[in-house]
């Protein structure tokens, strides 16, 4: 049985609560999430002591973002394996817990790899899971080290194309420090922006249908001390047609091989404003959020949420209906941006401009160690 429990934290200053851990308790190991459900009213802690428990967190977006969630995945392998729960029932649990993000997947996949290597070269259960949790520590430390270079790139880019400065930037969804082990991906474009005195106006999309850009993305705007201003989704093109948007900068959650990208839905709207308005549309994600397996955006399984998530009030405990009882909803989480309306995708290594399929594979295909700007 799912065993997962919360538990109030406080934490102060500037920066935001570490979105995951591993602890090792005296009564087993755990991993501890910060429970992004209840955010930003209560900063609360949910630790979970098996797989079926982080595959519900993962599932009701208690942890969320595409590169924490390659995280997550790793852990939880480990996690199973430490406990000497099934490796890999707890591989196929977790792998489908979200299909549209990827990074779930290979996370889960490096840390089974591993178990199994190690099983293979005659180690028993316990050095086994040692590689596993080994496994998940490292690609902990490349996602942070991968945000680092992102924020490097992006913000290269951003005075590229906005040599001005005092960029005034446009951003879905939430993509900082809660999404990743390190800063993120396109809020750690904004906040580096921030920190050089560059950011003149980060506009905020609410993000229907969850609110995770005015419940996210606001708290750890507001915590970095950024200029800020919450929006409507639906307002953002009364921003572009006055002239107050200079770009716009979204997270994926996959990218396909030909540079199609899914993201949280309202984002393929903003791309074609973007577009008509000459105002650049960029992608920042890690190398591990393009999936070269799958072609095109037609072949992006889109998650389906709850239509309950639109039609009664976001958070209500009794479910506060805001439309008349029986209405249908259509509640897609993502939509697919095509590779012409992306003026840009950042990675750790590198920027790929104009999105193309064999710039898009060259820029996979660089070896990790490789921090340099390239442009294709």
């Amino acid at each position: 049985m799912a065993d997962q429990h919360s538990a109030p934290v406080s934490f102060t200053g500037s920066s935001t609560a570490p979105s995951l851990r591993w602890e090792d308790l005296p009564e087993g190991p755990v991993i501890v999430l910060l429970d992004q459900r209840r955010l930003p009213a209560d900063e609360t802690e949910l630790v979970c002591t098996d797989v079926p428990a982080l595959v519900e967190a993962i599932s009701s977006l208690a942890v969320r973002g595409a590169p924490l969630l390659g995280v997550a995945g790793a852990y939880g392998v480990a996690l199973a394996a430490v406990r000497g729960f099934d490796v890999d029932q707890a591989a196929v649990m977790l792998a489908h817990a979200r299909p549209t993000a990827v990074n779930l997947a290979y996370g889960v996949q490096r840390a089974l790899k591993a178990y199994e290597g190690a099983l293979k070269s005659g180690a028993g259960t316990g050095p086994a899971a040692a590689a596993a949790l080994d496994e998940a520590r490292a690609l902990h430390r490349e996602d942070a080290e991968a945000s680092d270079r992102m924020a490097e790139h992006g913000l290269a880019l951003l005075r590229e194309l906005l040599p001005g400065g005092g960029f005034r930037v446009l951003t879905h969804c939430n993509t900082g420090a809660l999404v990743s082990g390190g800063a993120g991906t396109a809020l750690a474009v904004v906040g580096a922006a921030h920190r050089m005195g560059k950011l003149r106006r980060l506009w905020v999309d609410e993000t229907r249908p969850l609110l995770q850009g005015a419940r996210l993305t606001a708290y750890e705007a507001a915590r970095a001390g950024m200029p800020y201003t919450l929006l409507t989704d639906n307002a953002a093109g009364s921003l572009f047609s006055a002239g107050e948007v200079d770009a716009v900068l979204i997270g994926a959650d996959r990218i396909a091989a030909d540079g199609s990208v899914a993201n949280k839905v309202g984002s393929y709207p903003l791309a074609v404003l973007a577009r008509y308005h000459h105002v650049p549309f960029i992608v920042v994600a890690p190398t591990t959020t393009v999936d070269l397996e799958t072609a095109d955006g037609a072949g992006i399984e889109v998650e389906q949420r709850p239509g309950q998530e639109v039609t009664e009030l976001p958070g209500a405990e009794a479910g506060v209906p805001v439309a008349p009882l029986g209405t249908q909803a259509y509640n897609p989480a993502f939509d697919v941006t095509p590779p012409e309306l992306v003026t840009a995708i950042v990675t750790e290594n590198g920027v790929v401009s104009p999105v193309t399929e064999a710039g898009l594979a060259e820029l996979c295909d660089r070896s990790r160690s490789g921090n340099g700007m390239m442009s294709i």
